[in-house]
């Protein structure tokens, strides 16, 4: 069930009606009113492209010019005119024949469902960000896709907007309460191929309350494998991706994560810090591959927060793929204004505004991201 979308952040909507019953919009005179003249030069820049043979000049009686197209005009596509000499014209014209190129494009189902952490040590590096509109892109393009939410902070139950207030029951219930995840998975109300197990502020106490429980690092895993049965048993399709949103560190709710998944997906930041951050993690991760969970592989590398216009970006991005070669994405997440928004309306860029650069970056990234796990 899709819902409206309210163009008002929450924040905002707490004062958009005061005193607007006050407020009257005072009709304007003629004399008020300005009238813009538009120019000869303006009509050809804003109005579609015609070919020569089909403008025609004539002069009014005034002496004036006058341009008229005959019947039918031929109208090309602005791209095909578009000098790329300026930056902003190359931008365009690469973000359309990006868009053309996902056009249509149908990702494929994995043979199995694919078990995927997102995880950086470092914190504020995009993990939430990434979790959220990679699963919101591989939903909409008809996958059946699980967001787990294990950082008590709860970003990625947020921008699904999904309720995750004290009272509703989460994935602390599953973890310390052996609550079944059917009872705790809500359906995103933007995307319906997208389900998600909400955290709540108790998952902050969830790290003492583990260490005294049986199997604490396997009870994730365990979930959701019941999970999986449950859905088999009631008739309900196979879930093809499982995205864990980790906090940023290597406690007991990452550890499970970790024995529960068998991909990483590692998202860095384009500064330099991201770097050292990254060699910690993987010696973290082959602690993990060595007691707990020999299935786990670093997977998937995706540079965020990408800024052309630095130097230090492009040295990142080419430290990270020269030691990653196989597991570096070729999308880059740029830094963007619109991804930022869209938590605020309680979405993913995805949904908040389709047609953005952000937005077109990470379709690219999940629609890679579903062809490597089909090779």
């Amino acid at each position: 069930m899709k819902r409206s979308v309210n163009k008002i952040p929450p924040f905002a909507a707490l004062f958009a009606s005061f005193g607007s019953s006050n407020i009257q919009e005072q009709p304007k005179s003629i004399d008020s009113i300005e009238v813009e003249t538009v120019s000869r030069e303006t009509i050809f820049t804003a109005a579609p492209i015609l070919d020569e043979s089909e403008v025609v000049e004539l002069t009014d009686s005034d002496g004036e010019d006058i341009v008229v197209a005959k019947e039918p005009a031929t109208v090309r596509n602005v791209f095909d005119t578009t000098d790329d000499s300026s930056p902003l014209a190359s931008q365009l014209a690469s973000e359309h024949k990006r868009r053309e190129k996902l056009s249509g494009r149908k990702l494929p189902k994995p043979d199995t469902t694919r078990y995927m952490t997102v995880s950086n040590q470092k914190g504020g590096v995009g993990k939430t960000t990434t979790t959220v509109n990679i699963a919101a892109a591989l939903a909409i393009a008809g996958l059946n896709v699980l967001v787990i939410d294990i950082d008590p902070q709860g970003n990625a139950s947020t921008a699904l907007g999904i309720e995750h207030h004290a009272d509703v029951d989460s994935i602390y219930d599953v973890l310390i309460n052996d609550m079944p995840l059917s009872d705790v998975v809500a359906i995103c109300p933007d995307i319906d191929n997208l389900t998600v197990a909400p955290a709540t502020i108790h998952l902050a106490g969830a790290e003492i309350e583990l260490v005294s429980l049986v199997a604490r690092e396997q009870r994730l895993r365990r979930a959701l494998e019941q999970y999986a049965q449950y859905r088999d048993a009631n008739g309900m399709d196979r879930l093809d991706y499982v995205f864990i949103d980790c906090p940023p560190s290597l406690g007991l709710l990452t550890v499970n994560a970790f024995v529960a998944a068998r991909e990483v997906l590692i998202p860095i930041q384009c500064e330099y810090y991201a770097l050292e951050g990254l060699s910690q993690l993987l010696k973290n991760i082959e602690m993990i591959q060595k007691h707990l969970n020999s299935e786990l592989t670093v997977s998937t590398i995706l540079l965020t927060m990408y800024d052309g216009r630095t130097n230090l970006a492009a040295q990142v991005a080419s430290e990270v793929r020269e030691h990653f070669p196989n597991q570096v994405l070729q999308a880059l997440i740029p830094r963007s204004v619109r991804i930022s928004e869209a938590p605020s309306y309680q979405q993913t860029v995805i949904t908040y505004d389709s047609s953005s650069t952000g937005a077109l970056s990470y379709l690219e990234a999940a629609a890679e991201i579903a062809e490597r796990g089909n090779n």
